[in-house]
């Protein structure tokens, strides 16, 4: 080695503690999601916007560590103590089951979760507007809607004889979603029967089994398994010619028939708002759960002549949107 080498390779050696510390202190955002990563690059988009309103963009000023479970919820334990061994700056949680994975590791890092259900009969916090503790982020109520979802799918098949409704059993609020739409049929003198599927296969299955009892329409319960399946339910309502009503504008613009819900983007921007905000100082404790202020009605009309539906103007009307 020639001196001028030597003394070049001492330069180098020395600035490799400055650029750890640097990278040491680029803030990294644990992302964990029950989902599968290839059903959730606008979701991913609206959270990095999120970040970005509150000032951070991935790559310059924080990092995130992307974890996904696929629907497999046995997963999301590993996954988040993996986040807390890397000892992550702050942990994004997004789904109930990975919202309870990130309360049962018992770490202090601050965590935002997003989640279609209740947090505070959850016991993720102690209040909407106080959560306490180090959990805030984004309730958008989705699975109490099914009820809502059960009066318009009716008005929009009003000769229903039988509705199936679709649930993972493995879902945390698969019994309370059910048990919102029994109710809502006794209420409408509707015959509704809940099918079960947990794994891809059993899709297939329930579909050949709504076929089998010559039922009217579908409803797909709220579950990010059956969220990572969407493009086969999607498919399946076609090929089999059920009306289905689901519960994310997603799924009607992949050629859904239906859906109600708030907006899932807008719960992840806000979320990825509430991880910003974290990082720059506020404390979860301090920051309320956000809740929804919009539901959106999206209708499919092609999806709907295919299937020989007339939708009725009250309907069209009422729509956030009408894809034609």
């Amino acid at each position: 080695m020639t001196r001028r080498e030597f003394i070049a390779s001492l330069g180098s050696a020395a600035a490799w503690p400055a650029i750890a510390r640097a990278q040491q202190a680029t803030p990294v955002i644990g992302f964990v999601s029950a989902r599968a990563p290839g059903e959730s690059a606008s979701v991913e988009a609206a959270f990095r916007n999120g970040l970005g309103e509150a000032g951070y963009v991935e790559g310059d000023n924080v990092h995130i560590a992307f974890r996904w479970a696929e629907g497999h919820y046995d997963r999301l334990p590993g996954l988040i103590d993996d986040l807390v061994k890397q000892k992550v700056t702050v942990i994004a949680a997004f789904g109930p089951p990975a919202a309870a994975a990130a309360k049962a590791a018992g770490t202090k890092i601050p965590i935002v979760v997003n989640v279609g259900t209740d947090p505070v009969a959850a016991g993720l916090v102690a209040s909407l507007n106080r959560p306490g503790g180090n959990i805030t982020g984004v309730t958008f109520f989705t699975a109490s809607l099914a009820a809502k979802r059960l009066g318009l799918l009716r008005e929009l098949v009003p000769k229903t004889d039988l509705v199936v409704m679709l649930v993972n059993p493995g879902y945390p609020d698969a019994e309370a979603q059910a048990n919102d739409v029994q109710k809502a049929s006794q209420e409408l003198s509707q015959r509704i029967v809940v099918l079960n599927a947990a794994t891809a296969g059993q899709i297939d299955e329930a579909f050949a089994a709504i076929v089998e009892q010559h039922a009217s329409a579908l409803m797909v319960g709220a579950d990010p398994f059956l969220d990572s399946r969407r493009d086969q339910i999607v498919a399946l309502a076609a090929r089999r010619a059920v009306p289905t009503i689901y519960h994310w504008r997603e799924y009607v613009l992949g050629g859904g028939l239906i859906s109600y819900s708030t907006s899932l983007t807008d719960a992840y921007r806000q979320a990825g708002i509430y991880a910003g905000r974290i990082l720059k100082g506020e404390k979860p404790a301090d920051l309320p759960v956000m809740q929804p202020t919009k539901f959106e009605l999206i209708i499919n009309l092609k999806t709907a002549r295919a299937l020989g539906i007339a939708v009725p103007q009250s309907l069209l009307v009422a729509a956030d949107k009408v894809i034609e």
